[in-house]
């Protein structure tokens, strides 16, 4: 059939004469193989797309007859009618059969390119429905059949059936909230990982049977646990805030009332008081019927003997004293002061000569040794011409002038030396302070007690105060009625200084003042105003800090603020001493 199309195609577009004849005086001068391929180029350029048609038609029906000869199912395109409609050409008379080897070449050509232009012609773009099962002949790859998307059936409710008939139950998306997704997929994953930390276990327990099995090494899991977000509770942080403020003031509370009990001595009077028994919690047995001390003069253990009497040993009785050994005061030192040596002003003059001789005499060595250059001659214009002679005969205009020169020197390194011994501002004030203030943790506090009658002078209130200050004074005042009390702590020459000023120096007498008894409160005449020293010694330690003034209206308000520094027998002898000069004076 394959020859039959071709020779149909060459009798359908047969060649003129003239262009016979031109191929033929070609050919003398080409081989045969040239010509053959040449024709074959030239035919297959000529073939229109109706031949093309028929070429494809052709094809179809030998496919169907290989197919119908195998026994397989017919697969044939739907457009097999179209194609068929198609006007068929007349069939040819056979070629002869010398050329069968050469039109079986040609053909098998014409088949590829048939192939190549289905491929990429308009005929591949036809919606002609052609089944994915149907080979191209001469091709190897055939194309596998996809499963489809079954047909959509309704019933005359409108619900989905099968082929049968039977309703199909669709599933149905009902819209949902991520965080319920996300807890579903959290749910499934607890899940898995319960299977797997089964799984690890049973295969944990088959490790440990093992020999290799180390139970120091522990084994990590491979799946890592999501961290979550930990939000602290409203108010946590205040909470803690507040608990260290108050554990804070306690602790303050604690040391301020640690030191208040270290200065007044209940620390150690509540740590004896600890260790000693009560009386209360004696039992009758354990009760003491001898002391110690008289342990040693007693025969028995009572006091009472069989008489009486208690049995002394009368050999233990002399009339010898027994002192106590005496223990060393808190205020001694506890090595012995060096005492410098006093000289008289006739040994330092001596003294002075003798060591300015010796450094004259050491200086004069080195000059004659060569180590120190020997020193200028001290020209002044005094004796300038007996020191200079002739030179200031020959030119005294220019020795007068060196002369003068030498003295400005002198005279400038003499202030020079001066200045370089002079003590700054900053070390004046040191060297002040340092004379002023006094060293009493070894020598003891000194402390004066003065009573005045009236402290409503500014002026001498200022001295009291300014005074105490720049002595480095401390103390306090307690203004009340005619009992003014003023107490100062300090070094013997603080003391010593601000004594003279309180007796001597502060003019009491100037002022008037009334004075009220202490039993009516009635007031007396006008008398001077005094100050009195009621009592100085030395104590351990300071009890008060810069002196300040403290009016109190009465007494009681006066003797507390006394008893909170530990020291109020100062105002009971103050006030004592101010009530019996007034009884004396009665």
């Amino acid at each position: 059939m394959a020859t039959t199309s071709i020779k149909r195609l060459k009798e359908e577009d047969p060649m003129d004469g003239a262009e016979r004849e031109a191929k033929k005086l070609k050919s003398r001068f080409h081989d045969d193989s040239g010509e053959d391929g040449k024709t074959n180029l030239d035919n297959s350029e000529q073939l229109s797309s109706s031949q093309i048609r028929e070429m494809m038609l052709n094809a179809q029906k030998m496919i169907e007859e290989r197919k119908r000869s195998l026994n397989q199912p017919p697969a044939l395109l739907k457009t097999a009618p179209v194609l068929s409609s198609l006007p068929t050409p007349a069939v040819p008379k056979a070629p002869a059969p010398s050329s069968m080897d050469e039109r079986a070449r040609k053909i098998a050509e014409l088949q590829a390119q048939i192939q190549s232009k289905l491929a990429t012609s308009t005929l591949a773009t036809l919606n002609l429905n052609l089944p994915k099962t149907v080979s191209v002949p001469g091709s190897t790859n055939e194309v596998s059949s996809e499963p489809k998307p079954g047909p959509l059936i309704l019933n005359a409710d409108g619900r989905t059936v099968d082929a049968t008939g039977k309703e199909i139950a669709l599933t149905q998306y009902t819209p949902t909230l991520k965080a319920n997704i996300r807890a579903k997929k959290r749910e499934v994953l607890k899940t898995h990982m319960g299977k797997g930390s089964h799984q690890q276990n049973e295969e944990a327990g088959s490790l440990t049977e093992s020999r290799f099995f180390d139970p120091r090494v522990a084994a990590k899991s491979a799946l890592r646990t999501r961290r979550t977000f930990h939000f602290h509770e409203q108010g946590k942080f205040q909470q803690v805030a507040s608990r260290m403020r108050m554990k804070a003031q306690l602790d303050k509370l604690q040391s301020e009332i640690s030191q208040i009990a270290r200065k007044t001595g209940i620390n150690s009077v509540t740590a004896l008081a600890l260790v000693a028994p009560r009386i209360g919690d004696r039992k009758e047995e354990e009760e003491i019927d001898l002391e110690w001390w008289d342990s040693v003069i007693l025969q028995t253990r009572s006091y009472e003997g069989e008489d009486g009497q208690p049995n002394l040993r009368q050999e233990t009785i002399t009339n010898l004293i027994e002192h106590p050994i005496q223990m060393r005061a808190p205020t001694d030192p506890l090595s012995l002061p060096y005492l410098p040596v006093f000289l008289t002003q006739k040994e330092r003059k001596k003294l002075r000569r003798t060591t300015r001789r010796e450094n004259w005499k050491e200086k004069q060595e080195n000059i004659r040794l060569g180590l120190e250059p020997p020193p200028q001659a001290k020209v002044r214009i005094s004796n300038l011409m007996r020191v200079l002679g002739n030179e200031a005969i020959q030119d005294p205009t220019k020795i007068e002038a060196h002369v003068r020169e030498q003295m400005a020197k002198r005279l400038q390194n003499h202030q020079e030396a001066n200045a370089s011994r002079k003590l700054t501002a900053e070390q004046r004030r040191e060297k002040k302070e340092k004379k002023l203030q006094e060293d009493t943790s070894t020598t003891g506090v000194h402390v004066s007690i003065y009573r005045v009658k009236d402290l409503s002078n500014l002026s001498k209130k200022f001295k009291i105060e300014t005074n105490a200050k720049q002595l480095y004074m401390t103390g306090c005042a307690v203004i009340f009625k005619d009992v003014n009390v003023i107490i100062v702590e300090g070094g013997p020459k603080q003391q010593k200084k601000y004594k003279r000023l309180m007796l001597n120096r502060i003019r009491w007498e100037e002022d008037l003042v009334k004075i009220s008894k202490h039993d009516t409160g009635s007031s007396q005449p006008e008398t001077r105003n005094s100050c009195q020293l009621v009592w100085e010694g030395t104590t351990k330690q300071r009890n008060f800090g810069d002196l300040i003034f403290k009016l109190c209206p009465s007494e009681v308000v006066a003797r507390e603020h006394f008893r909170k520094h530990g020291v109020e027998h100062y105002w009971d002898l103050a006030y004592s001493s101010a009530v019996l000069e007034e009884t004396e004076e009665k």
